[in-house]
């Protein structure tokens, strides 16, 4: 048999922020790192724009400066709308974590990174469309086959290891025959960009745990909503719903924004749609690791590709960059040991870590999930929650994963103690 010349070490597919993160962190360590990407930056994505302190220590480890002079808009912590009662909770103090969160659009944000990812020495090939796997005759993955450039040409590309960066569609894990699990929970979210002169600079992301529209009377819209200041004279403004909840795939999402929004004050400037900055646009939320296993025949899984969202808040770009980083790390360890049991074993590693760091929070998660998607509990949990400060700081904690490991105060203890206990998914 020929022996194929490899074009990387380490295939990249996707260059969002996992896959950015991943060619970074195997890059800076001399990997050969090839990063594809199907489109070209600038580039538009769906998402809050919202990032928490655990998305920022990811960024802090990628030597990103997040400074307000980067163009950062930083932000104290979350402020809750429900029950009638409207909650400032600033992000905890912690070791692990910085104690402020960032709002930037995904427009600049994915190309930052993925430049990040070419200054430490990977190569970052744009309008690249990769449309599947190239197998060895053991059937494991050996390279990808991509459509290039405006033409479309036929290219192929080798490496002895991909990593699967490509987001919710997971084009390529399901080439591979990996579908998403349907035992897991999943949620559409939809968001438009609304000028704002009152709400663009907010140092809080605020979340609203009930929604109305103006002739709902008591009656609660599904989901729940946000609105994130981007500092720019903007705001993204957006709502979710879950598949726990009876409304999931039976709603107009862009309707029911639009019937929340007209509830809101004038001088927001969101029930105009003279202010609206461009359409409603939406997304799904593959949450709990909806797509396993992540890591099969030489091919990982990273962020969206594998279901990481956060169950609890949404959040996935943390989730993203932190599995990429965990998957460099065990790539990394499986190219210094020769092809075969050995490297295999390294590379098993990366889904074993996942399970071991985000298995039973995750657990956890997913009946958080069925719970809220009922409006009944979801009505309780606000009109008896929200008064109490405590016990939203200790929510946030839990809903954001802000804990430290170890030591941090009792809350940290009780909720580490409660993903440890909790049967990993």
């Amino acid at each position: 048999m020929t022996a194929v010349e490899h074009d990387a070490d380490v295939i990249v597919v996707g260059a969002g922020p996992g896959g950015s993160a991943t060619a970074y962190h195997l890059a800076r360590h001399g990997v050969r790192v090839l990063l594809l990407e199907k489109t070209e930056f600038p580039r538009e994505k769906v998402c809050g724009d919202g990032l928490t302190p655990r998305a920022v220590r990811q960024l802090v480890r990628m030597g990103v400066d997040t400074s307000p002079e980067a163009g950062w808009l930083h932000n104290r912590g979350l402020r809750v709308i429900g029950g009638g009662v409207r909650l400032e909770l600033d992000w905890p103090e912690l070791a692990s974590f910085p104690n402020y969160g960032l709002v930037r659009t995904r427009l600049d944000f994915d190309d930052l990174l993925a430049q990040r990812a070419v200054a430490a020495g990977a190569k970052l090939r744009t309008n690249v469309n990769v449309l599947g796997p190239v197998l060895d005759g053991d059937g494991r993955v050996a390279g990808v086959e991509a459509e290039v450039g405006p033409g479309k040409e036929p290219a192929t590309f080798h490496a002895p290891l991909v990593v699967a960066a490509d987001g919710v569609s997971g084009r390529f894990p399901l080439a591979l025959g990996l579908a998403k699990r349907e035992d897991r929970p999943i949620g559409v979210a939809v968001r438009r960009y609304y000028r704002s002169p009152v709400k663009h600079d907010d140092n809080y992301l605020e979340s609203w745990l009930e929604l109305r529209s103006k002739d709902s009377g008591d009656n609660l819209l599904p989901g729940y909503g946000w609105i994130f200041g981007l500092g720019d004279g903007r705001v993204n403004v957006g709502l979710g719903v879950l598949n726990s909840s009876s409304a999931f795939g039976k709603t107009n999402y862009r309707r029911l924004l639009t019937d929340w929004l007209a509830n809101t004050p004038e001088d927001w400037g969101m029930t105009d749609e003279t202010n609206a900055d461009g359409p409603i646009l939406g997304a799904a939320l593959p949450m709990g690791f909806n797509r396993v296993p992540h890591y099969t025949r030489g091919v990982m899984l990273v962020g969206d590709s594998g279901g990481m969202v956060n169950p609890f808040n949404g959040e996935g770009i943390a989730y993203a960059m932190e599995s990429g980083e965990l998957a460099a790390e065990a790539a990394l360890q499986a190219l210094a040991r020769p092809a075969g049991p050995e490297r295999e074993r390294a590379l098993m590693a990366y889904p074993n870590e996942l399970k071991a760091r985000l298995g039973g929070y995750y657990r956890l998660g997913g009946i958080f999930v069925k719970l809220i998607g009922r409006p009944e509990i979801m009505r309780i949990a606000t009109k008896h929650g929200m008064p109490h400060p405590t016990l939203m700081r200790f929510v946030l904690k839990l809903l954001a994963n802000l804990t430290d490991p170890r030591g941090g105060d009792a809350m940290d203890r009780v909720i580490n103690a409660m993903t440890k206990v909790a049967p990993a998914v």
